[in-house]
């Protein structure tokens, strides 16, 4: 199979067998993203059950690209993190349509494509400040965590209209907080899939749990597979119109749905690939050009299907663990996918509180950068603070961005500290600028 398929594995040292098992692993650590990713973009008013086949079949077409293109144990999904950005910045916040949103991801994956291509790559990797980097990571995490507090009902309005912890007397607050200290355990255990035990054991639960009366928590289907539902209103569903009329004011954040996705392939497939044996003392692992074309690529017909920036996940260094070292391991990951799709009314009955603690410990561990900051240097723990401080407080990811980039460009005039202003940086800021100006003066 894998000298039909052009896989190498017995190169690597690895089988058939094992590959295929690694992809259940990987599987198994990443499928979360089924439930999670509908609820997140729910909230644009997108119909759960379109979005469900959507992810699938974005995370699908990524990792077959992967698996055909670069030949590495490396699979891709909806990314979190983006797809926060995508339903709660640009549709909820902004007023965007849908299509706008799609519209600003085709064009960071188009970005991310043509640079794939080129030998500037690692220039513009070096030339973004780490400490925003590592902020913007954090920030959105925070975010996240928030997200899924909130959709879960551990945190509620209070009757000042600020914010307060929900009534534990409550069986179904209870079962979600219960969830948070369950998945908490399962991480530090290292339990594979941690994430999907914790969705399955309050929807499980949710099954003798009253929301309210009359109303059940988990409500099962009549059925457990049907064929897949195929969401033709987002295929292709650009809105180009009301992206170039509000041109100035989306660039700073297609810019972000570029480079997030930039910098997560870098480290994500950096990390995978080390982890597999597979770079040299110089940093470079096996076929880096492809793999980075492979997530371009996967962004642009990500975006044609309707779904928010796929990318490289991070997860996947546990089908490495497992012993995955080719396409194959890839390959069967997209076929998981593939088959869940026809699963879709068990994953439509799981409940917003199911997911709450998956979020949750998402946004946990996309904080763990915080630990590489020196806080004694405030280039550092100043402008990563600010970002993360405003974004959480304000939920405005945008004003989070422009503070601690501001911040750290003050910094670097103040010291005169001309190198850290690269032209990438510089640019940035620029575009941060149009966007606060439009902000505050075009948008009501």
């Amino acid at each position: 199979m894998q000298k039909l398929l052009g896989f190498n594995g017995a190169d690597r040292q690895s089988s058939v067998g094992t590959e295929v098992l690694a992809g259940l692993t990987t599987f198994g650590a990443m499928g979360y993203i089924i439930a999670v990713n509908p609820a997140i973009l729910s909230a644009t008013g997108a119909d759960r059950v379109d979005m469900i086949t959507v992810t699938v079949l974005a995370a699908m077409c990524g990792s077959l690209l992967m698996a055909f293109l670069s030949r590495l144990p490396i699979a891709l999904a909806p990314g979190m993190g983006s797809n926060a950005v995508f339903a709660q910045v640009v549709v909820v916040k902004m007023g965007l349509s849908y299509g706008t949103a799609l519209t600003m991801v085709l064009v960071g994956g188009i970005l991310f494509t043509c640079l794939s291509l080129s030998t500037v790559r690692q220039s513009i990797v070096q030339g973004f400040p780490v400490p925003i980097r590592i902020g913007l990571q954090a920030g959105i995490g925070l975010f996240i965590a928030y997200l899924g507090l909130r959709s879960g009902g551990l945190i509620v309005t209070d009757a000042g209209g600020g914010v307060a912890f929900a009534d534990l007397r409550s069986p179904a607050v209870l079962v979600v907080f219960l969830s948070l200290l369950l998945i908490a355990g399962l991480v530090a255990a290292r339990v594979r899939g941690a994430m999907l035990l914790s969705i399955l054991a309050v929807t499980v639960a949710g099954l003798f749990i009253q929301t309210s009366p009359g109303h059940i928590m988990t409500v099962l289907p009549s059925q457990v597979a049907a064929l897949p539902h195929i969401p033709k209103a987002y295929f292709f569903a650009f809105d180009t119109s009301e992206f170039f009329h509000n041109f100035f004011l989306v660039l700073p954040l297609t810019l972000y749905f570029f480079l997030s996705d930039f910098f997560s392939a870098t480290a994500t497939m950096m990390a995978v690939t080390r982890r597999a044996g597979m770079m040299d003392a110089q940093g470079n692992f096996l076929n880096s050009k492809r793999a980075f074309l492979a997530d371009g690529l996967a962004s642009i017909v990500g975006a044609c299907l309707g779904s928010p920036t796929v990318a490289a996940y991070v997860e996947s260094a546990t089908g490495v663990e497992a012993g995955g070292r080719s396409g194959l391991t890839t390959l069967t990951v997209a076929l998981l996918f593939g088959l869940s799709a026809f699963f879709w009314p068990l994953i439509a009955c799981i409940p917003p509180q199911a997911t709450t603690a998956a979020l949750v410990m998402v946004g946990i561990l996309m904080m763990e950068g915080l630990s590489e900051l020196d806080i004694s240097d405030p280039f550092q723990s100043i402008s990563a603070g600010m970002i993360v401080l405003l974004t959480v407080t304000t939920a405005n990811l945008m004003i989070g961005i422009c503070a601690g980039c501001f911040a750290y460009t003050v910094m670097a005039v103040a010291t005169r500290s001309w190198a850290r202003l690269t032209p990438v940086f510089l640019l940035t800021n620029v575009l941060l600028v149009i966007y606060l100006v439009l902000v505050t003066y075009t948008v009501t």
